[in-house]
């Protein structure tokens, strides 16, 4: 068994939940500036932010339902013998679609609205922090990226088709990639 420090057993709803805090940053940014023009660009980020954050959190309930748990330790060793974006595909691509939105990554980058005059809902932010709304921005998308992997391509477990089926017993073996 792989140790944790701590093993929360609504792991991937914790995490859900802690992602979707950004829609508050987002309306706080842009009604801060005191600028009417980065207040609708806010609220334009945020109604594309929950649009997709209800479709996001659909994928993770199907996930935990297959899985048979919320923990993410759990979710890794149920991918043990094959990774989830085999028999669920389609929620993974569904799943990918809902990370380049949240993300705001091409092509729902409509938000930031570089290509306009006023850019969105940091139009009066310079220096330090213009550099944290785009620092918290790439958190984000390290986050979900690590998500995906976790949930789709069974998070620190080696490729299942390089080692073979193998069970909790020989998981420190095939963890060191040896191919008996």
């Amino acid at each position: 068994m792989v140790s944790v420090v701590s093993d929360v057993n609504l792991g991937l709803l914790v995490i859900f939940l802690l992602s979707s805090l950004n829609v508050y940053g987002l309306v706080l940014a842009g009604w801060s500036s005191n600028s009417k023009y980065a207040l609708i660009g806010a609220l334009r980020a945020i109604a594309q932010m929950i649009s997709y954050e209800i479709v996001f959190g659909v994928c993770i309930l199907i996930v935990i339902f297959f899985s048979g748990s919320a923990s993410l330790n759990d979710i890794v060793l149920s991918q043990i013998n094959f990774y989830n974006f085999i028999p669920l595909f389609p929620i993974f691509i569904i799943f990918l679609i809902c990370i380049f939105a949240e993300t705001n990554r091409a092509p729902f980058d409509l938000p930031e609205a570089e290509s306009e005059i006023v850019a969105g809902y940091n139009v009066e932010y310079s220096s330090i922090t213009f550099a944290m709304f785009f620092l918290a921005e790439y958190s984000n998308m390290i986050l979900m990226s690590v998500l995906l992997v976790i949930v789709f391509f069974g998070g620190w477990l080696p490729p299942a088709l390089l080692v073979g089926s193998f069970d909790e017993n020989s998981l420190g073996s095939a963890l060191v990639f040896s191919l008996n």
